[in-house]
């Protein structure tokens, strides 16, 4: 399966705007002093909702990665095998094949050599 060029826009978006607020966090762009915040709660709620949303969004990519490796599987697809058994089909065939070509060279009866009198 092939991602749409949409959906790849999409998330490269969202990759950027998230790596844009985690430098604005570790450069204290978003830090506000404890007197604002028991001053103005709604700054507060606005600041644990935040923080939230961007925990609920770290937590689901960090969901999709382990799912996505403890998921994958190890073997062949059933494409995969169904392409080997063919693949052994075939050669047995060619064997099957190559049997039959020894088998009647053997059995042909030696060409006569021409003459000019009657057979």
């Amino acid at each position: 399966m092939r991602a749409s060029r949409w959906g790849i826009i999409l998330w490269t978006v969202l990759i950027v705007v998230l790596l844009f607020v985690e430098v604005a966090e570790i450069t204290h762009l978003f830090t506000l002093p404890i007197q604002s915040a028991i001053g103005d709660p709604l700054a507060f709620v606005f600041a644990l909702v935040f923080t939230t949303i961007l925990a609920l969004v770290g937590a689901v990519y960090i969901g999709i990665y382990v799912s996505a490796r403890l998921l994958r599987t190890q073997g062949f697809t059933p494409f995969e095998e169904e392409m080997l058994k063919m693949r052994g089909d075939i050669r047995d065939v060619k064997a099957m094949v190559d049997e039959l070509r020894r088998a009647k060279d053997d059995t042909t009866p030696p060409a006569r050599p021409p003459s000019g009198g009657p057979p």
